[in-house]
């Protein structure tokens, strides 16, 4: 290597200090964060919200593009395949990262190998709600309700494998109760069932359940958190209701393709978990019934592996086929 007036410097360290400049140049151009939902979901929501911020702060537009369809399995595809230069991010989700591996025999990407993880961004509660004139007040009166008609006592679910449906036939076989599952296209869809009676119950999205049972559209009998919701302070968790190993949440985080240097990921980790703790931010989380939840690359992969491991005995144990 030529000294040309300059000490000389290994290629590791060269490597190193190049990144490094690379990262602190970052970002050079708009990004491209992918959200599995259409607008108006809780994954685009959380994508804007994030965006926002991070196009204020990075003055670089972060442009939030909905791919749609096919279980995510669309939007994280094209992320997988992406140039890992930290321009091309998902917003992924429970879904598919630990679901779509055990409904699914052959994926066009791996949630673990194909993704560099950022940090996990927010939290969606689940409520469990059920049809006003049913006779239940608590977990139970549904549970006692449940035995009384094996089989029989229908639940909402927007679609099959969707989060409520394993949530539904993991506390299901935790309280040793069989239930009817009635799929919907989506989970306001699977509310207005529940709703309108078509169905007795559903463990619904707090985003969109929240304004129905303050309206008294639904009755709220539990949360699925460990704690209660700030936005439903008078509603019991499961936990409280008697299944004590029962806590299930709807998680989304933000990812960037594998290979993506580790000084890109170390800045958008800073990015995103600066702007989860922004006011503007945490408040428009807080109207959607979401819960910010900044966390280290490691604990989000961590996340990731485990949460396939417990949807994955849940599917097989239940027998879900995808649609």
């Amino acid at each position: 290597m030529k000294r040309c007036g300059f000490r000389i410097v290994s290629l590791p360290v060269l490597a190193a200090l190049l990144f490094c400049g690379a990262a602190s140049a970052y970002p050079e151009r708009p990004i491209r964060l992918i959200a599995l939902n259409p607008p108006g979901g809780v994954s685009d929501t959380i994508a804007r919200a994030v965006g926002e911020r991070l196009t204020e702060v990075w003055k670089q537009g972060v442009v939030v593009d909905n791919r749609v369809g096919a279980s995510g399995i669309i939007g994280s595809e094209i992320v997988a395949r992406s140039t890992p230069d930290g321009h091309t991010l998902l917003l992924g989700f429970v879904g598919n990262l630990s679901i779509n591996p055990g409904l699914f025999s052959k994926l066009p990407y791996d949630p673990v190998k194909d993704f560099s993880p950022v940090s996990l961004a927010g939290r969606s509660p689940l409520i469990l709600v059920v049809h006003p004139p049913l006779p239940v007040r608590t977990v139970g009166d549904l549970v006692d309700l449940a035995k009384s008609q094996p089989g029989k006592l229908a639940y909402s679910s927007a679609g099959n494998g969707n989060g409520n449906h394993l949530a539904t036939e993991l506390f299901a076989h935790m309280a040793g109760v069989r239930l009817l599952h009635v799929p919907y296209k989506g989970g306001p869809p699977a509310l207005t069932g529940t709703i309108q009676g078509e169905t007795a119950m559903m463990f619904a999205n707090s985003t969109f359940a929240v304004a129905q049972v303050r309206a008294k559209r639904v009755r709220a009998i539990a949360v699925s958190t460990d704690q209660r919701l700030a936005l439903l302070p008078d509603v019991p968790t499961v936990r409280e209701s008697g299944l004590r190993d029962f806590v299930v949440t709807t998680w989304f985080g933000v990812l960037a393709p594998a290979g993506t240097p580790r000084p890109m990921i170390r800045k958008l980790h800073q990015g995103v978990t600066e702007a989860l703790g922004n006011p503007a931010v945490m408040k428009k989380f807080d109207n959607a019934g979401l819960i910010a939840s900044p966390s280290t690359p490691e604990e989000f992969g961590a996340l990731i592996r485990s949460e396939m491991g417990r949807w994955g005995e849940v599917i097989q144990r239940a027998g879900v086929i995808a649609n």
